[in-house]
C-alpha cells in the first residue's frame, strides 16, 4: 500500500561558463566530467525510467543558463569524443590490480559516448523530452548564478539575472520555466517581488527559510507556502537529505563505493600521461579504487570492484525508502494534508562526487512502488494543492548555518564593491540608452560580461581556497572587459582591432539579452 504523502526530488545541475577555456583546460574538464559522469548517466536513468510502465518516475531538476549554453556549444560538442578517446586509451594501461574497474569504466564511458553520439551531442532536447513526458519539471536558475542577496542593493541587477535566465531557459527549452532553484537557494526579502516579474512562481529554500517565515507555518517544510507576491517556496528537509549528500554519515561513505581524491592522473608517471597527449599534474576523471577504511589515507585504497558497489546502491535504496515511508507515515498521524518530503541536491553529487549517485536513483525509481513510496514534481504538487499558508519566507541559505557568509567573508568581500560600482554604471547607462546600432552591441556585450563577474561559482572558490587564482582571474577578467566596453560607449576609449569581435566569440552567450532590464526602477 502506497503511503499518504510523497517525496519530491529536485536535482540542481550547473557549472560557471567555460567556453571560453582552451582546450584540455582544467575549466572544459569540469565540463567533460560532468557529462561523462553526471549528466548522461541521469539522462539514462531517467530515460529507462520513463519507459517502464511499472514505474512513475518524477523529478524536479534545474538546468542553469550557463549550463545550458555549454551543452548548446557546437564547439565544445565537437571536443568531447576527443576527450573521451584519450581517456579510454589511458584506461588500458592501468595497472594490473584495477584491470576490472578499469575495463568497467571503459565500458561506462563508451556507452554514454555512444549515446551522446546517437543523439549528436543534443543533451537540452533528452531534457526537454523528458519534461513534456512528465517525468522532469525543469527548473531555471539565475542566469550566471548570482548570490542575489549580494545584489540587491541595485534591484535592477536582480532583476537582469532572473529576466535573462528565463529568456535563456525559454530560448533554449523551448517552454518558459515557472519555478526557479535560486543561487545557492538564497533568498531576502523582496525577492518574490523579482521572481513574480520575471515569470517565476516556486522556489526551493533552505529549511529554515519556511520554519522561521513570518507567520510560521503550520506544516514547517512539509507543506509549501506562498508569499503576498503569489510565489510559492518548498523547504528542505533534512531527514530525507542526510543520507544521500554526506560522505561522513550517509551512504556515498561507504567502503565499498568508488573514491573521489585518488585518480589515475596522480598515480601514473607523467610521461606515460603526457604520451597520450593528456594534461599532467591535475586527476583525469578516471578513479579506479574505492573508499576503503578511511584512517588508511589515499595510499591505503582497495581497488574498485564495481558489480559488489552496485549491489550495495539496492540496499541503500532500500533503506532509504523504508526511512522515507515511516516518515511520511509519522507525519500523516498529525497533519490534516497529505504530508510532503524535499530533498534537494546538487545534480553533480550523483554520478561526480557519488559515482553510484544515478544506480542509486535508478534502484529508488524501480523499488518506489513495492516501497510504497510515490515521487512527485514540485510543478505537480502546485497543480494538486491550490490552497496554501500565505507566509513571508525567512532570509536564508543553504550555506553553513543558513546565512551567507560563503559568499561574503575576509577571502571574497573585495567583490561586493566591484560589483556595486559596474551595477550602478550598467543601470545609469541603460535608463539613459544609446544612441547607435553599434553602441547597443557594444552594451549587448557589456551586459553578458557583468552577469559573468556576478558568478557566484568565483566567490565560492575564493572561499574554499581550492583554485583561487583562477577564480580572481575570471572576475577580473569580465570586470575588465566591462569597463572597457562603457568606456568605448562613452567615446573615452577606442576599441583594438577584432578585440570586439574576440570577447562576443569567447563570451557568447545570451544572444536575447536586453538593456531594458537593467532600466532603473520606475523609469
Amino acid at each position: 500500500m502506497v503511503a499518504n504523502g510523497a517525496l519530491a526530488l529536485v536535482l540542481h545541475a550547473h557549472l560557471p561558463y567555460v567556453r571560453g577555456a582552451a582546450p584540455q583546460s582544467l575549466e572544459e574538464d569540469w565540463f567533460f566530467q560532468a557529462l561523462i559522469e553526471c549528466y548522461l548517466p541521469l539522462l539514462d536513468t531517467l530515460e529507462a525510467a520513463a519507459a517502464d510502465p511499472l514505474q512513475e518516475a518524477r523529478l524536479t531538476m534545474g538546468l542553469s543558463p550557463t549550463l545550458l549554453s555549454l551543452l548548446a556549444d557546437r564547439t565544445l560538442q565537437s571536443r568531447f569524443p576527443a576527450w573521451v578517446e584519450a581517456r579510454l586509451t589511458l584506461l588500458k594501461q592501468a595497472p594490473d590490480d584495477r584491470e576490472e574497474a578499469a575495463s568497467d569504466l571503459g565500458l561506462s564511458f563508451q556507452k554514454h559516448l555512444q549515446a551522446w553520439k546517437d543523439c549528436d551531442g543534443d543533451l537540452i532536447s533528452r531534457f526537454a523530452a523528458l519534461q513534456r513526458q512528465g517525468v522532469l519539471d525543469l527548473l531555471t536558475c539565475g542566469a550566471t548564478h548570482g548570490y542575489l542577496p549580494l545584489l540587491r542593493e541595485h534591484p535592477e541587477t536582480v532583476r537582469a539575472q532572473l529576466r535573462t535566465a528565463v529568456r535563456e531557459h525559454h530560448r533554449l527549452i523551448g517552454e518558459r520555466p515557472l519555478g526557479i532553484w535560486l543561487p545557492e537557494c538564497a533568498y531576502y526579502e523582496g525577492l518574490d517581488r523579482w521572481m513574480r516579474d520575471a515569470g517565476l512562481r516556486y522556489a526551493v529554500l533552505d529549511g529554515h527559510g519556511l520554519l522561521h517565515a513570518e507567520p510560521r507555518p503550520r506544516y514547517g517544510v512539509y507543506a509549501p507556502i506562498v508569499s503576498q507576491q503569489g510565489v510559492a517556496f518548498f523547504g528542505r528537509d533534512s531527514d530525507a537529505t542526510l543520507p544521500v549528500w554526506s560522505a561522513r554519515d550517509g551512504y556515498p561513505g561507504d567502503p565499498l563505493y568508488r573514491e573521489f581524491h585518488r585518480d589515475l592522473g596522480w598515480d601514473l608517471p607523467a610521461k606515460q600521461i603526457e604520451a597520450h597527449g593528456l594534461p599532467t599534474g591535475r586527476p583525469l576523471g578516471l578513479k579506479l579504487h574505492r573508499v576503503s577504511d578511511p584512517s588508511g589515507g589515499l595510499d591505503g585504497k582497495c581497488p574498485y570492484e564495481p558489480e559488489r558497489a552496485r549491489q550495495r546502491t539496492q540496499d541503500h535504496a532500500r533503506h532509504f525508502l523504508q526511512g522515507r515511508r515511516e516518515q511520511l507515515e509519522r507525519l500523516q498521524a498529525g497533519m490534516a494534508i497529505e504530508p510532503l518530503l524535499v530533498a534537494p541536491f546538487d545534480a553533480e553529487l550523483f554520478g561526480h562526487w557519488w559515482f553510484e549517485g544515478p544506480h542509486f536513483l535508478r534502484e529508488l525509481f524501480r523499488q518506489g512502488p513495492a516501497a510504497g513510496v510515490r515521487f512527485t514534481s514540485l510543478r505537480g504538487v502546485l497543480a494538486s494543492s491550490p490552497n496554501l499558508q500565505l507566509c513571508a519566507p525567512c532570509p536564508s541559505s543553504w550555506g553553513r548555518g543558513g546565512f551567507h557568509d560563503y559568499w561574503l567573508n575576509e577571502t571574497n568581500a573585495w567583490i561586493i564593491p566591484e560589483w556595486s560600482r559596474a551595477g550602478r554604471a550598467m543601470v545609469e547607462r541603460c535608463s539613459r540608452g544609446v544612441g547607435t546600432e553599434a553602441d547597443l552591441r557594444l552594451l549587448h556585450q557589456a551586459g553578458r560580461e557583468l552577469l559573468l563577474a556576478q558568478s557566484s561559482d568565483w566567490s565560492f572558490i575564493l572561499r574554499a581556497g581550492t583554485t583561487t587564482e583562477l577564480a580572481k582571474e575570471r572576475i577580473e577578467r569580465h570586470l575588465a572587459r566591462f569597463w572597457r566596453l562603457m568606456a568605448a560607449i562613452d567615446r573615452r576609449e577606442d576599441l583594438p582591432e577584432h578585440w570586439l569581435e574576440d570577447v562576443e566569440a569567447e563570451d557568447a552567450l545570451f544572444p536575447l539579452i536586453q538593456p531594458a532590464d537593467w532600466r532603473k526602477i520606475g523609469d
